[in-house]
């Protein structure tokens, strides 16, 4: 996959066309025999494995670790959601993968991984990709090797299993004009989302690995959402996306403000974040950091890399706490698992979850967790929520806002009892 990742850099970067806000966007051989990692994780229901097609994903049960949404009582605050997403995850020899895995847990957080389907499927079995306005074996991100596949295939499993979310970032990553995603058509966007699903479903048939150990889950009540690549090609990925059933989309770009639903999903947007030093604001994306400190160069001076990871941190801390200080509108982060300028753009990640995960009243959530919270809401509280501008908080507190209630009298006034936030 490390070869892959290198294809995927110069590709991607070769495509991008708007910044700021253009975005970018080895298994166990059976449930008897686990790695140590996986051992850690939390079992699957051993009273539920069925296995389907041809095993490379089974039905072990529910979701462990997936919190029961609560809506919100009259008055009270919103949690302050947190969410980190991966595009194009996979495992390969920087194991990002697993290291994020391990971050997540130590700091009470679960992420959503938007997987690339080329990322299942073999070089040797290229052409069985059929990319939308492209020839056969298509694709400018590569393919994967049996081990890269079974590297990946492992972190999933466990990914899941700790209460992941485990989400599609398409196949080819085509960006741009001339067959580029934002060209393709509703029909177009279907059969993508198709293959990937197939390339999921039946890695074990693609890679000859009939005993490894399947997927814990059935991808296609899994899959419930995605990012686009590069952000385009929403309108139509939209509209596909609707009629397959998914529950939100998380391809466009907005303000720190709550979410709405649009064509029957879930917009969840990657949102402008302040940029330390510039006069214009970031979209919370590392892709977008490093474009517009080193610009197409991945691997810039050197000497810089320290200051430009903390640019990044420090960015998205601010967009955390004017969030968690006023109007309380989930954080929607992206990132890759990329070494871009010497891994500045990881350690900067890493950072912001130590610091934000632990937090009280934070939650950082998966896309799944953060829709399940948002579906049993009271809507009339969601549209109130979204009267607050970025950083705003209620000019008489939480628990007036909330409760429908009159404001209480101010501070100092005779008989009149103390304003609660």
């Amino acid at each position: 996959m490390a070869a892959t990742r290198r294809i995927a850099v110069g590709a991607v970067i070769a495509a991008v066309c708007v910044v700021p806000l253009a975005g970018c966007g080895a298994g166990a051989d059976g449930f008897g025999k686990e790695s140590q990692d996986q051992k850690k994780a939390a079992p699957a229901p051993k009273n539920v494995v069925r296995l389907i097609g041809d095993g490379s994903t089974a039905y072990t049960g529910a979701q462990p670790h997936l919190p029961e949404p609560e809506r919100l009582e009259p008055g009270e605050k919103p949690p302050q959601f947190v969410v980190f997403s991966w595009d194009g995850a996979g495992e390969d020899s920087q194991k990002l993968f697993s290291h994020f895995r391990k971050v997540a847990k130590e700091n009470d957080a679960t992420m959503t991984y938007f997987l690339s389907g080329v990322y299942m499927l073999p070089e040797g079995k290229r052409d069985l990709y059929r990319p939308p306005q492209h020839s056969p074996g298509r694709s400018d991100i590569g393919f994967n090797d049996a081990e890269g596949i079974a590297a990946t295939v492992e972190q999933l499993r466990l990914a899941w299993l700790e209460g992941n979310e485990i989400g599609t970032h398409f196949n080819g990553h085509f960006c741009g004009p001339d067959g580029g995603v934002g060209e393709w058509s509703v029909a177009e966007w279907k059969d993508e989302i198709a293959q990937a699903k197939s390339f999921v479903k039946e890695w074990k048939t693609h890679t000859g690995m009939k005993n490894k150990a399947p997927l814990p889950f059935d991808y296609d009540k899994e899959l419930i959402g995605a990012r686009t690549p590069c952000l385009e090609g929403q309108e139509n990925f939209t509209k596909a996306a609707r009629e397959l059933g998914f529950r939100y989309d998380t391809s466009g770009v907005d303000n720190q403000v709550w979410p709405e639903r649009k064509q029957g999903l879930w917009d969840l947007p990657l949102q402008l974040v302040p940029f330390p030093g510039r006069s214009f604001e970031q979209l919370a994306m590392d892709y977008n950091f490093m474009v517009n400190q080193s610009g197409t160069e991945t691997q810039g001076d050197p000497a810089k890399h320290a200051q430009w990871g903390d640019e990044m941190r420090d960015g998205l801390l601010a967009g955390f706490r004017r969030a968690y200080d006023g109007n309380r509108a989930p954080l929607i982060i992206g990132n890759h698992f990329e070494s871009w300028n010497g891994g500045t753009y990881m350690r900067a990640v890493e950072e912001v979850v130590e610091e934000v995960c632990t937090k009280p009243d934070v939650r950082c959530v998966s896309f799944r967790q953060l829709v399940d919270w948002l579906d049993v809401q009271d809507p009339k509280s969601l549209a109130k929520l979204r009267t607050l501008t970025v950083g705003e908080a209620p000019k008489q507190g939480w628990k007036s806002f909330l409760s429908g209630a009159p404001a209480p009298a101010p501070r100092g006034v005779p008989g009149a009892p103390a304003a609660k936030g």
